[in-house]
């Protein structure tokens, strides 16, 4: 029991006992670089086909780490985005600063490795590079539809273009970018075809021209490569006694599907029927089988204390696994000025 609240966070019905000890978490003694590269490693678990989604495990790893590696894929790997919106003409029902808010918003192809940040010094249109900022432009009229049926009643029948997509949104080439990026609008176009930006009506009118640059997600959050970033440590549950009968499936409905399975031992025979723990990794950890008085001391819970599970979800200009090696890479070099910084103390 002493070596389960070592490596594991207990979980009971009312509190954490050992949680002082985790949140205090100090290495032990014999630590050292070399132990830790034997005992660190990662297991990619699982990868969604689109490649958006990739969730991974971290074995013996500092749970601050994995938050800090959270922390930067948030809020420091770089992406594309629209950040200025010149309007030529709007005369649809949504305001000037409303529609620019939305046209930021907008996910984009563009690899931000491709570009570097944007001068400061750049404040007007003509200012602009062709290395570091993308130009776009948004034509749409909304009309009548000459050929509609008399009994029509939808507004996409009755109406061209009453609906404004993201895929009204056209690259324009700046500089040389046409010869360095052949492929056009399927490199640097919009991410998403099918996001809707506004709704028209005949007689209106949107046209403006729109300029992209390289950000980072702490600045502004349409810079933001991924759509979330978590972790979470290994869930571990024991049974301590055999559960049978009619508690095996009260017991199976308390954890989340998947994590308990009731075994039928003998067929036709419903108390020959058994829990047993099928796979925890898949837990929420809601400890809802403590509202049950004869469940409660048939099981034991906890979290292992440094096997995190950490899940990345792209937007999708760049796969999960692209983007955490660039946070290594960006966490890294904050180490390296660190050490320089210490360095430079007594000079």
């Amino acid at each position: 029991m002493e070596e389960n609240r070592r490596s594991h966070v207990i979980l009971e019905e009312y509190g954490i006992p050992n949680a002082s000890e985790y949140t205090n978490y100090q290495p032990q003694q014999d630590w050292n670089l070399h132990n830790f590269k034997k005992e660190f490693r990662i297991e990619v678990t699982r990868e969604s086909d689109d490649e958006r989604e990739l969730e991974f495990d971290l074995i013996g790893y500092p749970v601050g780490f994995a938050n800090a590696f959270r922390r930067v894929l948030l809020s420091e790997v770089p992406s594309m985005a629209i950040e200025k919106v010149y309007i030529i003409n709007n005369t649809s029902l949504i305001q000037d600063e409303v529609l620019a808010h939305r046209l930021g918003l907008v996910p984009l192809r563009a690899d931000p490795r491709l570009f570097e940040y944007p001068s400061p010094n750049a404040k007007d249109e003509d200012e602009v590079s062709d290395q570091d900022t993308l130009r776009y432009e948004l034509k749409v009229s909304c009309t009548w539809n000459p050929q509609a049926p008399k009994d029509a009643r939808r507004t996409n029948d009755m109406y061209r273009n009453s609906n404004v997509y993201s895929k009204d949104i056209k690259w324009v080439p700046i500089g040389r970018q046409a010869e360095l990026y052949p492929q056009g609008a399927e490199e640097l176009g919009v991410l998403e075809n099918d996001i809707l930006v506004c709704k028209m009506r005949p007689g209106q009118e949107i046209h403006a021209f729109m300029h992209a640059v390289k950000g980072i997600g702490k600045d502004h959050a349409k810079f933001s490569p991924v759509a979330t970033a978590s972790y979470r440590l290994l869930p571990d549950i024991q049974l301590i006694k055999p559960v049978r009968g009619e508690m095996a499936d009260r017991l199976k409905s308390c954890f989340s599907i998947g994590v308990i399975e009731v075994v039928e031992h003998k067929a036709g025979d419903p108390d020959s029927r058994e829990a047993r723990v099928k796979n925890p990794r898949y837990d929420s950890c809601s400890r809802n089988v403590f509202q049950h008085e004869d469940l409660k001391s048939c099981v034991r819970l906890s979290r292992v204390r440094n096997h995190i599970i950490f899940t990345i979800e792209s937007v999708g200009t760049l796969p999960p696994s692209i983007l955490f090696v660039e946070a290594v890479k960006i966490l890294k070099g904050k180490c390296k000025t660190f050490l320089e910084e210490l360095e430079n103390i007594g000079q």
